[in-house]
């Protein structure tokens, strides 16, 4: 099936590894124009390289979401040339693990500014392209602490949920012009990041990776962690034109993980 994405510029934030890599490289394979970003600059070397390489469109460029000059710096520099972007993928990276209780306020508003206000602001900037051209796909990337309470994922799955509600007003404010607006909720996918939040559940209990692992994967119907690539294609099918008439929605990838309808 084609998704009608050749051509179309996309830019993906938090693309040095992980989801936000797999959308990248999905995205390039489907011949859409992609702009890498993330912290890592000699990942996103070798990651825009090897796109290039295998016959993508692609470049990248250095962001930290944490800093607000640079955010600002970043988006002056990639939208210079007044193409914009058609597609834009909103990943943040998440908050150390813990409890939520005892999160003084300072934490609060850092975490805030860089898992939060770092994606409106950019998505402040990118939006109005899409809504001149008629035509443009935000895709949120969440969690799915936001339908069910991940233990000792306070600040994230707080943090997170505010995405959804912005998420929600947002595509109906956007819709008459051409641009949806859709989350998407990740269950356990075999990543960096799962992988170290299984390890830190491993030294808090005193067991092992894979003994946490293996009881996480006795959770989901499936039996497995998601694989980076199945996660991205579905973000590739809301991205295209095939996904017209879907906004405002949350579109949970987790293998039956979250039990609740």
């Amino acid at each position: 099936m084609d998704l009608g994405l050749r051509g179309k510029r996309a830019l993906v934030l938090g693309a040095s590894r992980g989801l936000g890599l797999a959308i990248g490289q999905c995205l390039a394979a489907e011949g859409a124009i992609v702009t890498l970003c993330g912290r890592n600059r000699d990942a996103l070397v070798q990651s825009a390289g090897a796109l290039v390489e295998g016959g993508a469109e692609a470049d990248f460029l250095q962001l930290d979401l944490a800093d607000p000059a640079q955010r600002r710096s970043a988006l002056d520099s990639l939208l210079a040339d007044g193409r914009g972007y058609d597609i834009l993928i909103n990943n943040g990276g998440g908050p150390a693990p813990g409890a939520v209780a005892g999160v003084d306020t300072a934490q609060w508003h850092a975490a805030f500014d860089s898992m939060v206000t770092a994606l409106f602001e950019i998505t402040a900037r990118v939006l109005p392209g899409m809504r001149e051209r008629g035509w443009g796909r935000v895709i949120n990337l969440v969690s799915s602490g936001v339908v069910q309470p991940i233990p000792n994922l306070g600040v994230s799955n707080a943090l997170r949920a505010s995405i959804i509600g912005w998420a929600k007003t947002l595509a109906a404010e956007v819709a008459a012009d051409g641009v949806t607006v859709n989350s998407v909720i990740p269950g356990r996918i075999a990543t960096d990041r799962v992988g170290e939040l299984d390890e830190a559940a491993a030294k808090r209990s005193g067991s092992t990776a894979d003994a946490i692992a293996k009881a996480s994967r006795a959770t989901i119907p499936m039996g497995r962690y998601g694989e980076p690539a199945e996660f991205a294609d579905a973000v590739a099918f809301l991205a295209s034109g095939r996904a017209g008439y879907i906004t405002g929605t949350s579109l949970r990838v987790d293998g039956g993980l979250i039990r609740s309808t």
